[in-house]
């Protein structure tokens, strides 16, 4: 029944091809180095901090893609939200070019740890919208995502756009880092899918005058390497290249920096901070965990039918809610994000409260 080129947004795909757990989780994912973000602010020059946050960005993605089969998270359902948290350890969030101690703890030694809070919400359904925010009271950081998954069936494999964008706020030093996200690519989907990431990505401070561009480079058909990244880092006002940076972004990275410089990074070495969820018992009903609970459960017993019959219960509570909507003329309110524009934003952000 697909067709190339076809959208596969209002597609219902079969159970068997899903990954056990939300979208909204896996964007949570993005923070597995919570305390490589958390580092960015630790910088003591704007270039220093964005090459931090392009430091952070290229090892963002390896963690939310570690299967060697590729599969799909569970489309969200309108209204349903994620919440989560990281506890960072202090002396892990350093500047990334210095050996000096950890930025915040001023000589003392400190066993607490930084708290990064972080709630995702599928705000729209058609199109499928997800908004996340995440932030660090203790240092003055957050960051607000919106992004539309738009996905297309394109022979032996299916692209997803993530079109959106998102913003970093460094209170501390009163810049705003603008950006966006690749596309990613399931290939081979009808033998051993595989995933692959593609498109250039911008990154830019309107304050600062610098910005980056990092290309996510896909496998050519003949020959090439698999999942090859190249970025460079550009102060505009002079029009000068400060870092460059190549490898593979699930794999090993290199960094040259203007001074001559350079820094590997093995992102299959990167420690992995846990995150940490409420149990499902003490869960709301639209949170992803509680929500798609026996889909999982199914899944993870391998009972495909089972898992089917579940996601189908789901999917038509869904849609008999917006007809109900539509009936009455209702527009959907989210909870915690409101429109702004062409974009959603987090109804308490850190930056109302520091002003």
């Amino acid at each position: 029944q697909l067709k190339l080129g076809m959208d596969l947004t209002r597609v219902v795909l079969p159970a068997f091809i899903l990954e056990k757990r939300s979208l909204l989780e896996m964007f949570a994912n993005f923070l597995a180095h919570p305390d490589l973000f958390l580092s960015i602010s630790c910088g003591t020059t704007p270039e220093e901090r964005i090459i931090s946050f392009v430091e952070y960005y290229l090892t963002a993605f390896h963690e939310g893609r570690k299967g060697v089969v590729a599969k799909k998270p569970y489309n969200p359902i309108i209204g349903e939200t994620f919440h989560c948290s990281w506890n960072v350890p202090k002396d892990r969030v350093k500047p990334v070019r210095a050996n000096t101690a950890s930025c915040g703890l001023k000589g003392q030694a400190s066993l607490e740890g930084y708290r990064l809070r972080f709630v995702a919400e599928q705000v729209s359904h058609h199109p499928p919208v997800t908004s996340f925010y995440c932030e660090c009271k203790e240092k003055k950081v957050c960051v607000n995502v919106h992004v539309w998954t738009k996905s297309k069936f394109m022979g032996m494999s299916v692209g997803v756009s993530m079109v959106g964008e998102g913003i970093l706020y460094l209170l501390e030093h009163g810049e705003e880092y603008i950006f966006t996200l690749p596309c990613a690519y399931a290939r081979s989907i009808l033998t051993i899918p595989w995933v692959e990431l593609g498109g250039k990505v911008n990154i830019h401070c309107a304050k600062s005058g610098y910005s980056a561009t990092v290309t996510f480079h896909t496998k050519p058909f003949y020959g090439g390497k698999l999942h090859r990244v190249t970025a460079e880092v550009k102060h505009n006002p002079t029009n000068t290249i400060v870092c460059k940076a190549q490898g593979e972004w699930n794999g090993i990275l290199e960094f040259t920096y203007s001074n001559g410089e350079t820094k590997v990074i093995d992102t299959t070495k990167l420690p992995i901070i846990r995150k940490k969820i409420r149990p499902i018992s003490k869960q709301g009903p639209f949170e992803s965990r509680h929500l798609w609970q026996h889909v999982t459960a199914a899944l993870k017993e391998g009972d495909i039918d089972v898992a089917t019959e579940h996601k189908h219960v789901l999917e038509e509570r869904q849609r008999k809610e917006e007809r109900q909507r539509a009936t009455t003329n209702t527009l959907w309110k989210p909870k915690y994000f409101i429109k702004e524009g062409d974009g959603w934003m987090y109804i308490n952000p850190l930056w109302k409260s520091h002003c």
